[in-house]
């Protein structure tokens, strides 16, 4: 507080000078600076602080020093408190410097009398004093001054320092120490000349120096656990060896530090002239080697580095003869410090770098020679290590190689090599490798500018397609965009240089390479590649090279989907490289039509495409404002939460371009070339869109919306007022409002807008509080807080807090939650005086200072009541206060709110926080005990003895006895044994569970806020010992007596918190508490065993995780490793004789600790340094006889395996591309590379007796399965797998040779591959005589096959390689035949020649369809003549011989073959027809069309009699399937399939309907068999069907209810898109263009694939006007179907909806034309409502069927119930549609249903419907009105007034309330004086719509209404206003 006290001073002197307006200014500034917690905040008082003192300067030139001085005194203060910060010293120091002009000595003065008093307490400098001294030699010349003349005295109190901290050891966490050394480094660093002779001269010798060189040294052998201060020492080390006045005696000094290892204990150490004894206890652990070699490589000059060594022979140097050995020693050592050895490694190429002239003069030769030892151990070094995967290391080994080659090139240029064979053995190593090894493309990169683009292209011709599966793989996605971006920036330099041409050519000369690549990732139907392509490359690409955008355009001019994608990706990315980007008439009918597709990538695409801009003030255009006001309405209620993010990230980039634009305007410093009246119509459109976007968002808010509208119009206004307002958030780095926002803020509020906090925004957002979810709660309390004033009114305080207090005592833990979010709200927005208007328990907020403490008191008191009420009757605490709400609020806000937390620390409070904390703390033991007791039946003392957890059975009766007791003595019998839980029972278990949870989060978030180093050490220990110890007992009651792992994952989640805050503590005894609980722990676990296996505990091993996690990840971790230490040696011990398989065994529950700690996340890769004994100790386990310990060991090994692999990455074409070879796995763990060789070596050695079991040889081969093949090197560590792993092909277990045969794929290198194929198949029998082992060959097969299917893949070996392999098959052609006996051996055969279908002769080929057409059609003739001989595996061979057959045809398209098949799919063993029937539906004949177009014609064939058999259900269902599959294309329909079904069409079709109104077989076949009659309907429906459309449109109303399973409502909604556009048909008058918004807006006629668009060429076709009148009520059957479908909750049934609704868009003759594209839900749904509209308007049902969309909701009823305020139950009922918005869908309906009465004829049957519907809902609706005006017109009671603002359930009854008002009023408007008669109404139109807005406007001042729009409403029909006719339009 120094700087605090001279700042006073300082005011006080300058109060009546004439400078004091600026000095106090300036003051207030450093105050504020002072006092701010975010950095931007600092920074920003600092620079006006800064600006004040240039102003003061000239003023005190011309003071004398008096009075000069308090004020540098002053900032002086300041900048000593600053030193934390080097920017903020910095900014400091120029203040001085300015305020110094004139008075230098003055300034020196102070500076020397500031510095003098740091350690004035004693001779240790404390971590501030040693921040000061730091950056005062760093950034200040006076203090560098001052530090040189008292060097003897600093190097005293640093050596003091120093050791009086290794001796104390104040914590493992602290910076002390790393401190002090830092203040050593850079007192060598700065001042070397001042501390050479100290060192180096005999007469300057320094005790001092030398006794702070003794304790550096015992830092960096260990002393200090800190890893980042050993390291430290290491680099000060060096630097200290700088000041050595020669090289040599430097390089001497650091050849010393390196051998003394090898010396300790032996005498003494010479360093220059100081002599250092070797200290004995000095206990090497590796890490030294690495201290020494990073800080010599870091920072010791080149001239020591470099300079011969004398005591050496040969020429050597530190840096090839000392530095380098150690380096590679690392590599191979220090497996838990990779990061480190790999930075040594690239400092060490570095600095060879740097002085290869210096080598080359001592050497006078290569140092990089080409057989040289030190290149290859190099280049192993590199390649061993390249695939670690440790963050960081692969950027280290990227730079490493690429220092290498350039190394490489220096010395061959400087030598004048003219060979350079380094180059082309790395690039074969490259190509060698496979695609999915990351590691290659790092060297791939680094060879490239050396070798050439071409070369590199000529040696490695399939890069383009790996550089594409690359970029499918979100780990290789990096890795291949530089690899692409390294050869086409090589390709460029090479032409630039050549000056071969323009651009143009260029740009030609890069397709021819690239431009494939491209086309096909952006039109990859995979999201993931097409994202990578178009962010990773296509942008870069552009401005790489321009004239690529010609050819790329050019590339996707289709329609399909992948097409537009494509091509909107080019435009934004042409956009972002050009600027604004001019559209044509026709590619701006296209970006709409991107707008309105179904696929979200193509709309985010497009709507980025309109939302970005290179430049932030360039304004949007009005063709991009119209867009955008037409698409978002539509897009609010999407789904998918990345959808949602990404429409916020582009709509903030548009609202910021209208806010910077708009700005620029005001300023005068527009665009040139826009004039004023365009700069006025530009502000206009900016603050008009913004304020339509604000309505949109508020409206969307209202409870009755779904969650997906309420997120996304969250979003919206998080943007709105993030970007639009002028709020600061101090915690943002970007973001923040420009400095003239007010500006703008003004302008749009004198035009009436722009009003963010208005009252009916603040009420919407109060809604969303009482949300059911906690992402729509938190999201708007946070724009509450962070946005809104900064308290709110009384009367809203006071309602909000009674809503808080109700929703507390909720049984419901959404309700609960939503209770502690409202008081952490009213906390945050609440004064003083708000406080007191509060009902506080006890008079809190009259007697406490803070606000914080009094809420916490309140709470407190709350909490305590409940746990009195509890302890009496559990029961009706659980159902009407139960303690998980009220404990929820106390997290929220003890630790979410920043004020508490700063009042926490006030010294005045100390004492009040203390005594509330330590009640907190015993209260919900108190809590703990009594609930965790209950569960027991325990709830005295003793429930604290059992340490188990009950058994399931023992909770069900202690919860029994608990409703017994709350139910008093009735006793009374229960409906038997019932399996379902009562609600009481459900209620005590909620209570229970969530409260335990709720209280291990609060009590953790405390000890992490409280215990936090950060703390000021004079605020006293706000949790004492005993609070702690209290705290720790509560967790392990809970994670050892709990058994919900919802509850113990709460739990676990607060003890790491817990734990990290004790153990990084600088208490010791806080320190101690972890420790002890971690060994009671390992205690207990050791102990004997009484609990039953059911009773274990499932927090148990959670226990020793979160200790262990606890622990700093710089440490050496002495907790993990005494954990797994003991752990491994309980798990180890040997099974007693007479062990129980019911009781829990110690080594049992030791490796289900260790599974926990491998899977905890938290930990990362520290437990890999133990993984070698783990793994062996789970491999040992697999093998015991006790099944709990097998099971907990293949757990363990499971865990190992995803830790030592990672997680698998993405998957493509059922491939998974992990990217770790076996390679480099076994060079990162050779010890366990060991161990399962070991393993596989026994279980492969020949054994007596015949075969043995080895249980764990299966684990260790599924391990090595998910390893990826490696290089072709030489000595390869995976070489010794190979023969163990064929010897398995042996194993009479299946499941080994299978597996044995997946783990052969990574150990064989793909040169290698063609060898071993080879070999295997020579080892088959040429004959059937020399088969020895029928298991072996199946086995050999199994191999072949697993190789093959590698090497066909990308980058395998061609058909012509494989040649000699098929020649070696040809000549054992006999496997396939019958003289083979064992089927699975002949299947296997098949599937090895399956996978060689190009290699063989014509006359295999032939000889294998033959025997394969024998075999089937043996199974013909035996299967009539009942003489079929039944084998094992025969139906596998059949299956797979089918197959073949079906591949071999759609290879070939051969029409004999195809016949073929089609007589096999009717043959009558029915393994061939499922086989075949699942080859179709795999759609693995999707590529030949002929053999889907026969199969279907087959199937069609026999439908009749398929169904008319029904012989399966599960044959039926597949068939029915595959049928739907092969005429999922409407073009696949022809006239020949028609003529199929000519007569049996009626007859299936009935068959098919009986199936599904009658028979009911089940979900599956339902589904089915309705889609496979609409298919049948969609091709056969006439006149004369009438009945059956009848039929089949009941089935579907009956399957689309929303109550219904999902797949039937799929079923409905897939049947209405494939016949419901030809049932239609009919019905249409054929003059409607269903153009919903206009020519510029969204439009079906794209070409395009529809997934199962089974409607036939001429389905949507309109016909002639009114053709079929009496389908005319069943097309508004199916079309009211549509509209309910579209509001389904299941996204795959609204698409399906969607679907319908895109065919009927279609214009006559478009869809033959140019295909479909399905578009997206809500531009389908009011397409169906424009269709109704225009084909339909004239019915009456018309209206009738709209009108069953508005529900009629008693307001009533749910006000009175609001009023009753009843106890509510745990569970509310469920919705059957939650995605349903019927007030949403009621707005939608309203202006189509007014123009359907406006264009209706006077006396049509439209208006005698209305007119019916008026006398039916008129009066009621009136008595609503007038009901709703008593009820709101006087305010609604408190009690209920703010919960009906979250009532659901009330706002969509007002909702529809007013919609209907609306309606009857434009019925009584239409209607006129025929209208008005209605009895009961008595009013005309103008009076209703009088009480309609005075209704509406009390709604609106209640938050129970929207603000009336003054524009469209987002979902209104019709053109948009002020479409763009002009034919140009910038985007």
């Amino acid at each position: 507080m120094g700087a605090e006290r001279e700042a006073r001073a300082c005011a006080a002197f300058y109060g009546s000078q004439g400078l004091a307006p600026t000095v106090l200014s300036c003051l207030r500034c450093l105050r504020h600076f002072a006092g701010s917690t975010a950095k931007r905040c600092k920074e920003k008082h600092l620079e006006e602080a800064l600006q004040l003192t240039r102003a003061l300067s000239e003023g005190l030139q011309a003071l004398g020093e008096a009075e000069a001085r308090p004020l540098l005194r002053c900032v002086l203060a300041f900048q000593m408190e600053a030193t934390s910060s080097c920017s903020s010293f910095q900014k400091l120091e120029q203040m001085v410097t300015q305020l110094a002009v004139g008075k230098e000595a003055l300034l020196a003065q102070e500076v020397d009398t500031l510095l003098s008093g740091l350690a004035l307490q004693g001779e240790v400098l404390s971590p501030e004093d040693l921040q000061s001294v730091s950056m005062f030699l760093e950034e200040s010349s006076l203090g560098r001054q001052h530090w040189r003349q008292n060097l003897p005295l600093l190097l005293q109190r640093l050596a003091s320092t120093l050791h009086w901290v290794l001796q104390g050891q104040p914590t493992p966490g602290s910076t002390w120490g790393y401190l002090v050394i830092k203040a050593c480094l850079q007192v060598f660093q700065v001042l070397p000349e001042d501390v050479a002779p100290l060192v180096w001269s005999t007469s300057g010798k320094s005790e001092t120096l030398q006794r702070l060189l003794g304790l550096l040294l015992l830092v960096a052998w260990g002393k200090a656990l800190n890893k980042d201060t050993r390291l430290l020492a290491g680099t000060a080390l060096s630097m200290l060896v700088n000041t050595a006045p020669q090289p040599q005696h430097g390089a001497s000094a650091v050849l010393t530090l390196f051998q003394l290892p090898s010396q300790a204990g032996t005498g003494e150490l010479k360093f220059g002239e100081l002599v250092v004894e070797v200290n004995p206890v000095l206990e090497p652990d590796g890490l030294e080697k690495l201290v020494l070699t990073r800080g010599v490589l870091t920072c010791c000059k080149m001239d020591i580095l470099s300079c011969q060594l004398e005591s050496l022979p040969h020429k050597a140097c530190l840096l090839l003869d000392v530095v380098f050995p150690a380096v590679c020693a690392l590599s191979r050592e220090q497996k838990d410090c990779h990061y480190y050895c790999f930075q040594a490694c690239v400092l060490w190429l570095q600095r060879l770098r740097e002085g290869l002239a210096a080598l080359w003069h001592l050497t006078g030769t290569h140092v990089l020679a080409q057989d040289s030892e030190l290149l290859q151990e190099l280049t192993q070094l590199l390649w061993n290590n390249a695939e670690t995967p440790v963050e960081g290391v692969s950027e280290f080994i990227h730079s490493s190689f690429r220092l290498l080659l350039e190394i490489y090139h220096l010395e061959c240029q400087h030598f004048q090599d003219q060979e350079r064979p380094l180059y082309q053995q790395m690039l074969q190593r490259v190509v060698s490798m496979p695609w999915q090894i990351k590691a290659r493309y790092v060297p791939l990169c680094a060879i490239v500018p050396y070798m050439g683009s071409q070369q590199v292209l000529d040696a490695y011709p399939d890069l383009p397609q790996h550089l594409l599966s690359c970029l499918s793989t979100n780990h290789l996605c990096p890795a291949a965009a530089e690899a692409y971006k390294e050869l086409v920036r090589q390709q460029c330099r090479e032409w630039r240089d050549g000056q071969r041409g323009t651009e143009e050519a260029l740009a030609e000369e890069w397709a021819l390479h690239w431009l494939p690549l491209l086309s096909q990732g952006l039109c990859s139907p995979l999201p993931i590649l097409q994202s990578n392509c178009a962010n990773h490359l296509l942008t870069w690409t552009l401005r790489q090279l321009p004239a690529t955008q010609a050819l790329l355009a050019a590339q996707f001019g289709g329609q399909d989907t992948m097409s537009l994608r494509a091509w909107v990706s080019v435009l934004k990315a042409q956009k972002s490289v050009a600027g604004a980007l001019p559209l044509g008439e026709a590619a701006l009918e296209r970006l709409s039509r991107c707008l309105g597709t179904r696929e979200e990538g193509v709309r985010l695409a497009a709507l980025g495409l309109l939302c970005c801009s290179p430049n932030t003030n360039q304004p949007l255009s009005g063709t991009e404002v119209r867009l955008l006001r037409h698409f978002l309405p539509l897009n609010l209620n999407c789904d998918s939460s990345s959808f949602r993010q990404l429409l916020q990230a582009a709509v903030r980039k548009a609202l910021v371009r209208l806010r910077d634009s708009s700005l620029a305007q005001l300023r005068g410093k527009a665009p040139r070339r826009s004039g004023p009246a365009e700069g006025a119509e530009q502000l206009t459109q900016a603050v008009g869109f913004v304020e339509w976007l604000l309505q949109l968002s508020i409206a969307s808010l209202s409870p009755g919306s779904n969650y997906q509208r309420k997120k996304t119009a969250l979003l919206l206004l998080a943007a709105v007022l993030e970007t639009c307002t002028d709020t600061w958030s101090p915690d943002r780095k970007k973001g923040q409002p420009p400095r003239t926002m007010a500006t703008l803020l003004s302008y749009a509020r004198q035009r009436g807008c722009w009003d963010f906090f208005s009252q009916p925004n603040l009420l919407a957002l109060l809604s969303c509080l009482q949300d059911s979810t906690n992402e729509i709660r938190d999201l708007a309390s946070e724009l509450l807080v962070r946005y809104f004033p900064t308290t709110f009114s009384e009367p809203i305080a006071q309602d909000l807090f009674q809503l808080a207090q109700d929703t507390l005592g909720s049984p419901r833990v959404q309700e609960a939650e939503a209770g502690a979010v409202l008081m952490k709200t009213i906390l945050q927005k609440s004064d003083s005086g708000t406080m007191k208007s509060l009902s506080l328990e006890a008079g809190a907020a009259l007697t406490l200072p803070s606000r914080g403490l009094c809420f916490a008191q309140h709470l407190l008191h709350v909490l305590q009541a409940q746990y009195k009420v509890a302890r009496q009757d559990l029961l009706r605490a659980a159902a009407t206060a139960p303690m998980h709400g009220a404990i929820a609020a106390l997290r929220r806000c003890l630790l979410q709110v920043p004020e508490v937390a700063v009042s926490m620390q006030a010294a005045e409070l100390v004492r009040s926080w203390q005594e509330l904390l330590t009640c907190l703390v015993t209260t919900v033991r108190d809590i703990t005990s009594l609930l965790l007791g209950a569960l027991q039946s325990q709830q005295g003392p003793g429930a604290d003895e059992q340490a188990a957890a009950p058994s399931f059975a023992e909770m069900g009766n202690a919860i029994g006895s608990l409703i017994m007791l709350g139910k008093g003595q009735r006793q009374e019998e229960e409906e038997g044994d019932s399996i379902l839980l009562s609600e009481e029972h459900s209620l005590i278990l909620t209570c229970c569970w969530v409260s335990v949870k709720e209280i291990g989060l609060l009590l953790g978030g405390l000890a992490e806020l409280l215990l936090s180093p950060a703390l000021p050490a004079d605020v006293g220990p706000l949790l004492p010992l005993p609070t702690l110890q209290m705290a720790t007992k509560v967790f392990q009651e809970i994670l050892l007596r709990c058994r919900h792992w919802g509850a113990v994952e709460g739990c676990s989640m607060g003890f790491t918190k817990f734990c990290a805050a004790l153990l990084n503590h600088p208490d010791p005894e806080l320190q101690a508490i972890p420790r002890a609980v971690l060994e009671q722990g390992l205690e207990a676990l050791g102990g004997p065993r009484s609990s039953s296996i059911t009773r274990r505990a499932a927090g148990f091993p959670m226990l020793f995780l979160c200790i262990v996690i606890g622990e700093a990840p710089a440490q050496a971790r002495p907790l993990l490793t005494r954990c797994i230490q003991t752990l491994l040696s309980l798990a180890a011990t040997a099974l007693p004789q007479d062990w129980d398989q019911t009781l829990d065994l110690p080594q049992v529950c030791a490796l289900h600790v260790l599974q926990t700690l491998v899977r905890g996340a938290g930990l990362g890769g520290a437990v890999l340094c133990h993984a070698t004994p783990m793994m062996a100790l789970a491999l040992r386990g697999l093998g015991s006889p006790c099944w709990a310990m097998r099971n907990a060991a293949i757990q363990l090994f499971s865990a190992l395996t995803s830790r030592l692999l990672g997680q698998p990455w993405s998957h493509r074409d059922g491939c998974p591309s992990e990217g770790l070879s076996l390679h480099a796995f076994l060079g990162q763990h050779p010890k366990l590379g060991a161990v399962l060789l070991g393993e596989l070596k026994v279980a492969t050695a020949p054994t007596s007796g015949g075969p043995h079991l080895h249980p764990a040889l299966h684990a260790i081969l599924t391990l090595l399965a998910q390893l990826q093949p490696g290089a072709d090197i030489a000595g390869s560590p995976s070489a010794p797998f190979l023969e163990p792993l064929l010897g398995l092909a042996g194993s009479p277990i299946y499941a080994v040779r299978a597996m044995a045969a997946k783990a052969l794929v990574p150990v064989v290198a793909p040169p290698q591959r063609y060898r071993l194929l080879l070999q295997l198949a020579r080892q088959l029998p040429a004959a059937p005589g020399q088969i020895r082992s029928h298991n072996a060959v199946h086995g050999h097969l199994l191999q072949m096959q697993a190789l093959l299917g590698c090497a066909t893949g990308t980058g395998g070996l061609s058909a012509q390689a494989l040649h000699p392999v098929a020649l070696q098959l040809e000549a054992r052609g006999w496997l396939l035949t019958p003289a083979q006996r064992c089927p699975l051996v002949r299947a296997a055969f098949l599937q090895v020649l399956a996978l060689l279908p190009t290699s063989f002769s014509p006359g295999f080929a032939r000889y294998i369809h033959d025997t394969i057409s024998t075999e089937l059609g043996s199974l013909l003739q035996g299967g009539k003549s009942g003489c079929a001989e039944p084998q094992v595996g025969s139906a596998i061979l059949h299956q797979t011989m089918a197959h073949f057959v079906c591949s071999e045809a759609a290879q070939l398209a051969d029409s004999e073959r195809i016949a073929a098949v089609c007589s096999l799919l009717q043959h009558p063993n029915p393994d061939i027809q499922l086989a075949i029937l699942s080859w179709v539906i795999a759609g693995e004949g999707g590529s030949c069309k002929e053999v889907e177009n026969a199969l279907g014609l087959t199937l069609l064939e026999s439908l009749q009699s398929v169904l008319q058999e029904r012989r399966d259900k599960e044959f039926l269902r597949l068939y029915l399937e595959a049928l739907l599959h092969l005429y999922r294309d409407p073009s696949s329909w022809s006239q020949e399939a028609s003529c199929k079904l000519q007569g049996s069409s009626r007859s299936c079709l009935e068959m098919l309907l009986h199936m599904v109104e009658a028979e009911r077989p089940g979900p599956d076949l339902l589904f089915q068999a309705l889609c496979a009659a609409s298919l049948l309907l969609a091709h056969q429906c006439g006149d004369k069907d009438a009945a059956l459309v009848e039929r089949w449109c009941a089935a579907l109303e009956e399957c689309s209810r929303s109550a219904g399973s999902e797949l039937l409502r799929l079923a409905a909604a897939r049947s209405l898109r494939l016949a419901g556009p030809s049932v239609l048909q009919p019905s249409l008058r054929g003059t409607c263009s269903l153009q919903l918004a206009g020519p510029s807006m969204v439009q079906p006629s794209l070409r395009g694939t529809c997934s199962l668009q089974l409607a036939g060429p001429g389905v949507v076709q309109p016909s002639l006007r009114a053709a079929c009148p009496s389908l005319v009520p069943v097309a508004l059957r199916l079309i009211n179907m549509a509209i309910h479908l579209l509001q389904d909750e299941e996204r795959e049934v609204r698409h399906e909806a969607s679907g319908f609704a895109s065919l009927l868009r279609q214009s006559p003759g478009e869809l033959l034309q140019d295909g479909c594209i399905f578009v997206q839900d809500n531009v389908g749904l009011q397409s169906l409502l424009e269709l109704l509209l225009g084909e339909f308007g004239e019915h009456p049902e018309t209206f009738n069927s709209l009108l069953q969309h508005i529900p009629v909701l008693d307001v009533r009823s749910v006000v009175e119930e609001l009023e009753a305020n009843k106890a509510v139950s745990l569970y509310k009922e469920d919705e059957p549609n939650v995605f349903a918005e019927p007030a949403v869908l009621a707005q939608q309906l309203l202006p189509v249903l007014v123009q359907l009465l406006e264009k209706a004829p006077t006396g049509s049957p439209v208006h005698a419907s209305a007119l019916q519907w008026l006398e039916a809902t008129g009066p009621g609706v009136l008595r609503d009105l007038q009901y709703c005006r008593h009820c709101w017109s006087q305010g609604p009671a408190a009690r209920w007034g703010m919960k009906a603002l979250g009532c659901a359930k009330l706002h969509t009854a007002l909702a529809l309330l007013l919609v209907r008002a609306q309606l009857v009023a434009q019925v009584l408007r239409v209607l006129g004086e025929g209208a008005t008669a209605t009895p009961g109404l008595g009013c005309g139109s103008q009076e209703l719509e009088q009480e309609l807005e005075l209704v509406q406007g009390l709604l609106v001042q209640h938050g129970l209404a929207p603000v009336p729009r003054q524009d469209n409403a987002p979902g209104e029909l019709g053109p948009l206003s002020g479409t763009d006719s002009s034919r140009h339009a910038a985007v």
